[in-house]
This record gives C-alpha cells, sequence and structure tokens, in this order.
C-alpha cells in the first residue's frame, strides 16, 4: 500500500502541466468572466438591481391583515370611592377581531418619484463601477501578462548567452592550455558563466512566480502554463494631447462617476424637501369583531363593520426636525461639486502624464534598437581581438553584458510601451 502511494505520487509529480498559447485579448475575454474582482462587482450590480426594484414595489397599496383573541377582566365601578366596595359590572369576558386595511399613496411631495430616481442613478453609478473595474483589472492583466512575456524573453536571450559563453570558454581553455591565456582568464570567464547560469535560475523563478498570478487573475488552474502570443507594434502617438483630454472627458470612468455621486446628492436634497409636503392617500378597512362594543347599542354578537375614504396628513414637527437635515444635505451637494472638479483635474492630469510617458516610451525603443547595433557590434570588434590577443578578457566579457542588457532593454521598452498605450487608453475609459 505504501509502495502504491509512492508510485502514485511519483508519477503525479511527473505528469507535465497543461499549456496554453493565448493572446493579450482573449486574455482579457476570461478575466471578464471569471476574474473576482469583476465577478464580486456584478454581485454588487444585481443587488443595486434588486434595491432599484424594492423602491418601484412600493408604488403598490400596502396591505394588511391582523387578528387578536383577549379575555377581559371584571369591570369594578366604585359608585362610593375606591375605599368602599366596588359594584361588579358584568361584562363579556371573551374578546375577538379580525382586521384587514389597505393604503394607497396619493401624494407626497413626489417623494417616492425621486427615490426612484435616486435607486435608479445609483444603479447607474454601480454600472458605471464595474465598467471602471473590468478596466483596471484589464490593465493589471496586461501588467502581468508582458511581465511574463518579459521574462520569457530574457530567459531566450540568456539561453543564447549562456550557450555563446560555453563555446567562448571552450576556446578559452583551449588557449590555457597552449599557454596563450593565463589561468586567470579561465576563472574569471567560468565565474561569468556561473553567474549567468544562477541568473537564468531566478528568471525561471520569476516565470514560475509570474504565472501563477496571470492564472489567477483570469480563472485558469495555477498550474497552467500560458504561453503569450506576440504582440503587435506599439502605435504611434497620432493625435495631441488636447485630442486626448476630449476623449477622456467623453469617456473616463471617474468624471461619470463623479457625476452620478452628485446628481444622487441632489435627488437626496429632494427626498429631504418633500418631507416639508402633505401626505394624502386613500384607505379602505374591513373589521369582524365580537362583542360590538364600538356602536350603541351593544350587542354580545359577532359584527362587521368596513370603511373607506381619503387620508390627509401633515408632520409639523417637520417644519423643525428637516432643516438640519436639509442643510446638510445642500452641503453635500456642495461636496460633490468639490469631489466633481477635482476629478476633472487628476484626470487631466493622469493623461497628460500618460501622454507623455507614451511618447517618452516609444522615444526609448528607437534609442535602444540603436544601443543594440552598437553593442552587437561591439562585441563583435573585441571578440575577434580578444582571441587575436589584442584585447583583455575583462573587455570581451563587458562587450557580452553590454549587448545582453541592450537586448533585454530593448525587449523590455517595447513591452513597457504596449503597458503605457493601455494605461493611457485607461486613463481615457477606452480599454
Amino acid at each position: 500500500m505504501v509502495i502504491w502511494l509512492i508510485t502514485l505520487g511519483i508519477i503525479q509529480a511527473q505528469t507535465p502541466s497543461p499549456q496554453l498559447t493565448l493572446s493579450l485579448s482573449e486574455a482579457w475575454q476570461k478575466a471578464e468572466k471569471f476574474n473576482k474582482t469583476i465577478l464580486e462587482q456584478d454581485l454588487r450590480l444585481k443587488i443595486s438591481h434588486e434595491r432599484l426594484e424594492q423602491t418601484k414595489s412600493e408604488r403598490l397599496p400596502e396591505l394588511g391583515a391582523s387578528t387578536q383573541y383577549a379575555r377581559v377582566s371584571n369591570l369594578p365601578i366604585y359608585e362610593r370611592g375606591i375605599l368602599n366596595t366596588p359594584f361588579q359590572y358584568p361584562v363579556l369576558h371573551n374578546f375577538f377581531q379580525l382586521k384587514t386595511e389597505a393604503y394607497f399613496k396619493v401624494y407626497e411631495g413626489k417623494k417616492l418619484q425621486t427615490k426612484i430616481k435616486a435607486e435608479e442613478t445609483e444603479h447607474a453609478l454601480v454600472e458605471e463601477e464595474k465598467k471602471q473595474t473590468e478596466s483596471e483589472v484589464k490593465l493589471r492583466v496586461a501588467a502581468v501578462y508582458l511581465d511574463l512575456q518579459r521574462n520569457l524573453i530574457y530567459k531566450d536571450l540568456m539561453l543564447k548567452n549562456i550557450e555563446e559563453a560555453e563555446k567562448r570558454l571552450t576556446e578559452i581553455r583551449e588557449l590555457n592550455k597552449n599557454g596563450v591565456v593565463l589561468k586567470s582568464d579561465l576563472l574569471r570567464a567560468e565565474l561569468q558563466l556561473s553567474r549567468q547560469k544562477m541568473t537564468l535560475h531566478e528568471i525561471e523563478n520569476s516565470i514560475l512566480i509570474t504565472n501563477q498570478k496571470l492564472d489567477l487573475m483570469i480563472g485558469l488552474p495555477d498550474t497552467t502554463i500560458v504561453i503569450p502570443a506576440p504582440l503587435p507594434a506599439s502605435d504611434s502617438l497620432a493625435k495631441g494631447y488636447e485630442s486626448f483630454l476630449d476623449e477622456a472627458f467623453d469617456h473616463a470612468y471617474q468624471l461619470k462617476i463623479a457625476s452620478k455621486q452628485k446628481e444622487i446628492s441632489e435627488l437626496h436634497l429632494k427626498e429631504v424637501r418633500a418631507d416639508y409636503k402633505p401626505k394624502v392617500g386613500l384607505f379602505a378597512e374591513y373589521t369582524y369583531a365580537y362583542p360590538q362594543i364600538t356602536f350603541y347599542p351593544y350587542a354580545g354578537a359577532l359584527y362587521g363593520f368596513g370603511m373607506a375614504g381619503l387620508k390627509a396628513s401633515y408632520s409639523l414637527s417637520s417644519l423643525y426636525h428637516n432643516k438640519h437635515r436639509e442643510q446638510a444635505a445642500m452641503v453635500e451637494i456642495q461636496r460633490q461639486q468639490v469631489i466633481e472638479s477635482d476629478s476633472e483635474d487628476q484626470v487631466r492630469q493622469a493623461v497628460k502624464e500618460a501622454y507623455v510617458r507614451y511618447g517618452e516610451a516609444l522615444h526609448r525603443i528607437e534609442v535602444s534598437e540603436l544601443s543594440t547595433r552598437q553593442a552587437a557590434e561591439n562585441y563583435r570588434i573585441v571578440h575577434n581581438t580578444y582571441f587575436n590577443q589584442l584585447s583583455l578578457l575583462t573587455d570581451l566579457l563587458d562587450a557580452d553584458t553590454q549587448l545582453l542588457q541592450s537586448q533585454y532593454d530593448l525587449a523590455s521598452a517595447r513591452l513597457a510601451a504596449r503597458l503605457q498605450y493601455y494605461q493611457l487608453l485607461n486613463t481615457l475609459g477606452k480599454l
């Protein structure tokens, strides 16, 4: 039994993890369906919908029914004062009542209509917050996806670099064996190769960590190996800052949310002011009771009684109870106006930063491409001169490191530009 369990564990450990080639758009689609942050927003939206329907249902009449049964005590009458023996008046000791009633609101200063409008606006606000959450999750997925792609590119570069270093080490060993180069050169080359292999191990660990993070964000089993698909080249800045700013003012989720919050505060003020208005409604009720003690002459029998009519009321206390509530609601509107203005400033600054950083990222790609070409040519020259005994090993190792770094910088610049582009779209509310 123990041997069987050990064998099963070995087989499971050797089972390869599933692989999945995934484009960024496909990763976004999975995140929209399975990301838990988005699912939480879906539930918030459902709650908001139910609250809206509940508020609308308040337009229906209020219906109620009640019943009661009681045992009635004797009725002592103190005709000669409480200190003397009372006269016991005969009463019926059983009491029963069954009552049904209905009430329909006719007018309450449009309080219910305002409340429904506020719930509709609240529902629209939650919808905008859900869209904002989806956009932010997409941006986070893109960041992790591009980080995974960057590590995979770095791994490929490091593998090629290690392969080149091993060939170089073989040549240096031959030269050392023939007495052409010093033992110190051989040791430096071996040390360089060891460092590169350690770096490769760190890269592979980063890939595992990033891969699991991406799996969890898009709802895949956390053992799935995601293979990113190639990305298109970054778009150039075809429009100016003002054009992007106009788009942001039309589509940015932050501004839409601030506008909805201000609208809700204005509707809340209308609700408070509705309490100053009278309440008018239609009512009806019908009662079965025993005994009949409502109207004279009384009777020890079951009776039925109903009535319907118009009911009006006005709360005089609202004239002083609502004063501070109204003031607080007015101040809340002012606060939301400040928040809306501040949101506009934040969006303006965010668009400016994203626009400038994206242009900077595109320029960095051009610089990195030139640096890579220069580093490759420098490595070729130093490689030839070293093996012709015209340069030092340190020069060769430095040239090799510069070439690897320039290649990594170029890949990072391209991916960083892509991420900055998605950041710009997120700021505009169009991701």
